[in-house]
This record gives structure tokens, sequence and C-alpha cells, in this order.
């Protein structure tokens, strides 16, 4: 696997159990998402906040890889649906599972699997490489999100004005800072 997590951990801990360490960093995983979701500019005119969530939902599937990246978004879930105020804003409950940003969440895991896949064929280690899976990271969260928002909202056109075009250049910023972050922390670790 050439995620760069597994690397920084078994440096620093290289006696802990393997399955210890991926919980370990299942749950590391979903506390930075929970803590990027903090981050929210609520828009008034769409139900769907502005949150670094998907700039880390991208980081922790590139890091802990398709399966474990996965793992990562559903304790999330699990967390912030149980209680914890790990959602947008610090909300939580199960009612955010069937609300506005229902299929946003779900996106999240499968975005995260798939980056993770694309991370593990090392498509993560240059800015020009890393692109290609935080951009289809990305679009999968959008292709979750608003498909069910139109379901909430009554319709495909009404869920494109309020949960897709308000993000795009957003998006696009955290899909470019992603790209920049991951193949530099590579280096750092080389």
């Amino acid at each position: 696997m050439t995620t760069l997590a597994p690397t920084i951990y078994n440096r620093a801990l290289p006696r802990v159990s393997e399955r210890l360490r991926d919980i370990t960093l299942v749950l590391l995983g979903s506390w930075l998402i929970a803590l990027f979701a903090q981050v929210e500019i609520p828009l008034p005119f769409s139900p769907v906040p502005i949150t670094g969530q998907t700039f880390a939902v991208l980081l922790v599937g590139a890091l802990l890889g398709s399966k474990r990246g996965a793992a990562a978004i559903l304790a999330y879930i699990v967390q912030g649906a149980a209680g914890l105020p790990f959602f947008a804003g610090g909300a939580s409950g199960f009612g955010i599972l069937t609300g506005a940003t229902a299929g946003y969440l779900a996106g999240f895991i499968a975005a995260a699997y798939v980056v993770g896949l694309l991370a593990e064929r090392g498509m993560e280690r240059s800015f020009k490489t890393s692109i290609a899976p935080f951009l289809t990271g990305t679009l999968i969260i959008y292709a979750f999100g608003v498909a069910w928002l139109g379901v909430v909202v009554g319709g495909l056109g009404k869920a494109v004005e309020l949960g897709l075009l308000p993000f795009v250049i957003g998006d696009a910023v955290k899909l470019v800072a992603a790209a920049v972050a991951l193949p530099s922390a590579w280096k750092m670790v080389r």
C-alpha cells in the first residue's frame, strides 16, 4: 500500500499491532473530518453549508487508502449520528442522515474509497497525478449529494442550483489544496 499514514505511523509506533493501528488510523481520520466539519459557512439560500469536510474526506481517503478511508467516514457518520457534535457546525443526531445533506455524507464514503484506491496506485504522489483522484472524489460527492438533495427539494434543477453551483469554486480550491498538501507531505516523509 502506498498511502502516507501507515508509513508515518509505522515509524512512530513500530510495535503496535496491525489491528490496533488500523482502528487508531480510522478514528483519527474520523476526528479529522469532524474537526474540518466545524469550519462552516451557512448559505442563506441553501440547506447545504460550505464546510471543510470535503477537503478532509479527500485527504483521509488518500492518506488511509480505500478500506480504512471508507471506514473512517463510516466511523465519522456513526459518531455524529450517535450524538457527538461531529457534523457541520457541531450538529449531531440521526436526523442529519435523512436531511438535506445526507447524500453528501453517503458520497463521502464512496469518494474516500475511490480516492483511496487511486492513492494505493500512487496517484497522490505528485501534484499532476493527484488532481485526478481528488477531482474524481469531488464529483462522486456531488453525484450523491445533489441526487439526494433533489429528492429533498423537489427536483434536480433546484438541487443543482442549491447544492452544486454555489460550491464549485470553493471545492476547486479545496481540491487544489489537497493536491498540493499530500505530495508535499510525501516529500517531507522521504
